[in-house]
């Protein structure tokens, strides 16, 4: 992957542009999860439907590696995903860079 490390720092200037700030980790997959949902802003979340987005956001992410599969929406609006394979990264760093990869990909 061609400088990764500057296309990450770049994911990351374009989101601070648009947000006022850098979102961590678990804000980037909630806007992610958002995005995904297609919904109107304004709405409020509880916390369980904010975990529900950030995992919405991890299966859109992994999906463009192969690992789930879209399987459709829900009468409520909800995206669902079938996971295919599962990712062979076996530390907490590696499912870190792997997100990153899959992150700046998604915003590119």
């Amino acid at each position: 992957m061609e400088n990764f490390e500057q296309r990450w720092i770049d994911t990351e200037t374009m989101l601070r542009e648009r947000f006022g700030k850098l979102p961590d980790m678990e804000g980037i997959l909630f806007l992610i999860g958002i995005n995904e949902l297609g919904e109107v802003p304004g709405r409020k979340f509880s916390k369980e439907q904010k975990q529900d987005l950030m995992h919405i956001a991890v299966c859109k992410l992994l999906s463009q590696r192969g690992y789930y599969e879209f399987e459709g929406i829900d009468g409520d609006g909800w995206p669902h995903y079938m996971m295919v394979k599962k990712p062979e990264v076996e530390n907490m760093a590696g499912q870190e860079r792997m997100l990153k990869e899959c992150i700046v990909e998604y915003f590119s």
